[in-house]
């Protein structure tokens, strides 16, 4: 199949290459051309613009930082009127409902397929095409796309024909984990701050009460205080409760827990640690308890 890929960050680089490994004809591009080097090595094809990925493709996969990187590619930069009509769009990408609602128009009126796939998973996850995706779009184009998932995922989630569910449920996946960072941070400063140890308390939690992943990574990178490389870094968590607290607001929901998320976020960006993993929140519960690293 004729692919394009746009958005080579740690995680698109290597759902990238899973692509690629199965045979198919991939067409890269990224904003850094630096990251296409590798998967050109394993025989993509790296197009200059992103509208130059999308000419002649079947199916064109983003997974694109943010709102404004979205909306400047596929909309500004002409991937939408690119693509072939009866083509389909992926979006992988954690956006805001806004403009998952704009898109599903923009595709409608080009006569596209545009299918909603946001993931959960590192990227040592989607390098072992194991992500949790969570799928929602019309019959034909999920259809013409599910082989294309069945690559990346280690289990797919549909959830029907409307773009949107799938957006929120990733929307709210991301708040949860957040609320578990700051629930661990907080208790971690507790239980340190009475001469227990982040890695004993944290062992106990996540070999117990809570063996989850979220708890076992997360718990892992704050009971070693070691927040790089970031996994997901903390300014795209910034971003995500941010695209929270909007459909709340949107839809008259009240998230108070949202807010406090927010406020920790901020501090940490504020403090400089907008590239760390989203796990060093710990550094600010810390601090708020005068405890040294």
């Amino acid at each position: 199949m004729r692919i394009g890929f746009l958005g080579l960050g740690a995680m698109g680089a290597a759902m990238a290459s899973n692509l690629i490994k199965a045979g198919h004809e991939v067409t890269v591009w990224n904003r850094s051309a630096d990251a296409a080097k590798p998967l050109a090595e394993q025989g993509a094809t790296v197009a200059a613009t992103p509208a130059e990925a999308a000419a002649g493709a079947e199916v064109i996969h983003g997974m694109l930082a943010n709102d404004a990187a979205v909306r400047q590619v596929l909309i500004d930069g002409g991937v939408l009127d690119a693509l072939p009509r009866g083509a389909v769009h992926v979006n992988h990408a954690t956006i805001s409902v806004a403009l998952a609602r704009e898109l599903v128009e923009a595709h409608e009126t080009r006569g596209l397929g545009f299918v909603a796939a946001p993931v959960f998973g590192r990227p040592d996850v989607a390098a072992a095409g194991a992500l949790n995706i969570v799928v929602a779009g019309k019959p034909d184009a999920v259809a013409t796309v599910q082989p294309l998932l069945d690559l990346l995922a280690g289990k797919i989630w549909p959830m029907g024909d409307d773009p949107i569910r799938s957006v929120i449920v990733k929307i709210g996946g991301n708040f949860m984990i957040g609320a578990a960072i700051e629930s661990m941070a907080e208790a971690t400063a507790l239980t340190r701050a009475h001469g227990v140890s982040a890695a004993d308390f944290l062992d106990v939690m996540s070999n117990s009460l809570f063996a989850a992943p979220v708890f076992k990574n997360y718990g892992g990178q704050i009971a070693k205080n070691t927040y790089e490389p970031a996994g997901f870094k903390l300014s795209l968590g910034f971003k995500d409760v941010g695209l929270a607290r909007s459909a709340a607001d949107a839809e008259r929901v009240p998230m108070p827990l949202a807010s406090l998320l927010h406020d920790t976020l901020l501090e940490s960006l504020a403090q400089g640690d907008g590239d760390i993993d989203w796990a060093g929140m710990a550094r600010v519960a810390a601090a708020r308890a005068h405890l040294k690293d």
